[in-house]
């Protein structure tokens, strides 16, 4: 059951209606480079733990709704284009959006049929259930901020009850590292295409660190195990990435498994962009915004 708005914090909040159109999909880096999604379809409840250095990230889920995973990740993927796409254009950005299920299915690449509708909000009470505890971008490393992905959601409804769209509003962890613009990227569309959720994890923490850089980057197998606080152990999640390896089905990324003394290490390096793959999708992506408008 989603948690309505309280009135002090809707008092607080201007609100944000979301666009429809051609907007670039971005990603916020501190979501691209530590573990704070499951990433498997079945439920998850059992907390993330995560230490390294200075950096230290708890996740709880309830037995309810279980943890946020990957894929409901893309809401949150959409809140955070929309704001910069905002931002870049003058206009006054919030925490409080209101926007349309239909809106973020189609801009995630869903389908709109009631299934999807419905999946739509058990994904938003997965993320206003997941709690995030965390020192990343904190002053002291004793601190912790703690919030979850969705401070609250509601649906909105006509005077006979049919829905008129849904409000939710983002932490406040979240909207400062959307609005700075030293911390958000942009992301390959197809990454919606993208079925795994391992393969997923891999694109964006890819996307964080390799960016386009000619000689590309490369992690330890072990070390990258251990940041993407999967469940599976270090020989499947291996079996795994070697398979991802040898399909190559990160966009934008070719990637190589070397082992040296007993040791297995990920090498990705960008590749050079298909200029007919990237005008279909210029295409297709104007299809889709002229879709939304005509519905909206």
């Amino acid at each position: 059951m989603a948690n309505l708005p309280s009135p002090t914090s809707r008092t607080q909040l201007e609100l944000f209606r979301s666009v429809p159109g051609d907007i670039a999909p971005r990603d916020a880096q501190d979501l691209m480079a530590w573990p704070f999604f499951n990433l498997a379809k079945t439920k998850r409840t059992r907390p993330i733990d995560f230490r390294m250095g200075s950096v230290t990230i708890q996740v709880e889920a309830t037995p309810e709704h279980g943890m946020a995973s990957i894929w409901d990740a893309d809401i949150l993927i959409w809140a955070a284009s929309q704001i910069v796409e905002a931002r870049d254009k003058g206009r006054a950005t919030s925490r409080l959006i209101a926007t349309t299920p239909h809106e973020i299915l189609t801009f995630i690449g869903r389908g709109t049929s009631r299934d999807n509708y419905d999946r739509l909000k058990a994904a938003l009470d997965r993320l206003q259930s997941t709690s995030v505890a965390t020192s990343l971008r904190q002053q002291h490393q004793r601190r912790r901020h703690r919030f979850s992905w969705i401070n609250e959601w509601q649906e909105r409804l006509d005077a006979d009850g049919r829905p008129l769209g849904i409000e939710l509003i983002l932490p406040d962890w979240f909207y400062a590292a959307v609005i700075d613009q030293a911390l958000v990227l942009t992301i390959d569309r197809a990454y919606f295409a993208l079925t795994g959720g391992l393969e997923r994890w891999l694109y964006r923490i890819v996307r964080k660190h390799g960016g386009r850089q000619s000689g590309g980057w490369s992690f330890d197998v072990a070390h990258l195990h251990l940041k993407s606080g999967a469940l599976s152990p270090l020989k499947r999640f291996a079996y795994e990435l070697r398979a991802i390896a040898a399909r190559q089905s990160l966009p934008g990324y070719r990637l190589t498994i070397e082992r040296t003394l007993g040791h297995e290490r990920l090498t990705f390096v960008a590749t050079e962009p298909d200029l007919f793959d990237l005008a279909l999708r210029r295409i297709g992506n104007r299809a889709r915004a002229q879709a939304v408008d005509k519905r909206s």
